[in-house]
C-alpha cells in the first residue's frame, strides 16, 4: 500500500503489479480476491505481515 494520494486513494500494487487504487479497506480486499488471494476477505489489513503500509497508518486512504 503506497503512501495516501493528494486527490485520495492508496495504490495497491504486489511485487511490480499494480492493482488499482483503493479508497477503503473493501476495494484492497476486493483487490486481493482478484488477484488470486484466497480467503482475502479473512486478512485482517492492519494487522497482516503481508501488506504494507508506506507513507501513512494502515486503513487511511487520504480525502479525495
Amino acid at each position: 500500500m503506497h503512501r495516501p494520494a493528494a486527490s485520495g486513494g492508496r495504490s495497491v500494487t504486489v511485487g511490480t503489479v499494480t492493482l488499482g487504487l483503493a479508497h477503503s479497506d473493501a476495494d484492497v480486499v476486493e483487490f486481493l480476491r482478484r488477484a488470486g488471494l484466497e480467503n482475502a476477505e479473512d486478512i485482517v489489513l492492519g494487522d497482516s505481515p503481508h501488506i504494507e503500509w508506506r507513507g501513512g497508518p494502515a486503513h487511511e486512504y487520504g480525502t479525495p
